[in-house]
């Protein structure tokens, strides 16, 4: 027997199955139930294409990433479809930036984020910015729990946006003046509605893509607190064009992979030409928070989407596989 020979037809043989039945990937979902519906178009997207793609259980960013690196050397493909960017940049680079491939691509762009009171007290007591819950008796019109500090319904430990908040609270020194509540978000801030519906003073830190603009609409029911500069430890200012300053970076959602994507030039320009409207992620999200958050019900705006948008990602789909 030519082993040589055997060798080299067992090779060919799996390239051939590979060109036949497309590659094995994985798309790593997230804890967050609202960041399924970016992921699963993806993944129905990549399907389309011929590929084969299986999801994970839900687990945090930090798993995630480095879920994905770990398997930087296999034959599978591991993805996260949505990266905050600059947000994650420091969890990226803490499993290692060679294991890793962000595409420049903004799969989702514009993801605004920030601090919000609403609106009645805003206009009582002229808050505008972050800053002025230093002042004891502006942080007390907040407190709910009777501490005398403001609560800030924040952000989940993990998600990356809590230790923005929480480095915040040194450099704007309101340690004194807030207090930091966390938990699962969705519950605590289904808790600062009910709030507001009562006729509380509320102050909560969101972010769009998400339902809760929708329930409290910026410039109508709340309003977006600018800081006085710029502290931020992902970026050293987080001034906007116009002048403005909401204490955050608008973020873009890019699409992450294991390092053996390189060898799929297909998956690699798919990655790099997807996108799906902000507006679009908010809307589904929305659905969500009305009643239609079951995995069915996420599959059919999936496929509602994917055939609103079917000409787009033929396009796409086309474009991705002339690359040689």
């Amino acid at each position: 027997m030519n082993i040589k020979k055997l060798l080299l037809g067992s090779v060919a043989s799996t390239l051939f199955a590979t060109s036949l039945f497309g590659a094995n990937l994985t798309a790593v979902k997230t804890t967050i139930a609202e960041e399924s519906f970016q992921m699963k178009v993806l993944v129905s997207i990549l399907k389309k294409m011929g590929h084969n793609v299986k999801i994970s259980n839900d687990v945090n960013y930090d798993i995630a990433y480095q879920t994905i690196a770990n398997h930087a050397s296999d034959d599978e493909v591991y993805f996260l479809a949505g990266s905050w960017d600059p947000l994650h940049n420091s969890k990226i680079e803490a499993v290692g930036n060679d294991k890793l491939t962000k595409f420049d691509n903004k799969f989702i762009a514009n993801c605004a984020q920030g601090y919000l009171i609403d609106k009645k007290t805003a206009q009582k007591y002229n808050i505008k910015y972050y800053n002025d819950l230093k002042n004891p008796k502006i942080a007390k019109i907040f407190d709910l729990d009777g501490n005398g500090k403001a609560d800030l319904t924040g952000c989940n430990a993990g998600w990356g946006c809590e230790k923005v908040i929480e480095h915040q609270l040194d450099a704007y020194g309101l340690r004194d003046t807030v207090q930091h509540n966390q938990g699962e978000y969705s519950a605590i801030i289904a808790d600062t509605i009910a709030n507001y519906k009562t006729g509380k003073s509320i102050l909560f830190y969101t972010w769009t893509p998400y339902w809760v603009s929708g329930k409290l609409v910026p410039g109508k029911d709340v309003v977006f607190l600018q800081v006085t500069h710029s502290a931020n430890p992902n970026t050293s200012s987080t001034k906007l064009s116009n002048g403005s300053d909401y204490g955050f970076n608008v973020n873009d959602q890019k699409i992450v992979a294991s390092a053996n994507v390189k060898n799929h030039k297909d998956i690699s320009k798919l990655f790099s030409l997807v996108k799906i409207n902000v507006n679009d992620v908010s809307g589904q999200n929305m659905l969500m928070a009305n009643g239609q958050k079951k995995e069915s019900d996420v599959d059919k705006h999936v496929a509602m989407w994917m055939k609103q948008n079917s000409a787009q990602i033929d396009k796409w789909i086309n474009e991705a596989k002339e690359v040689k």
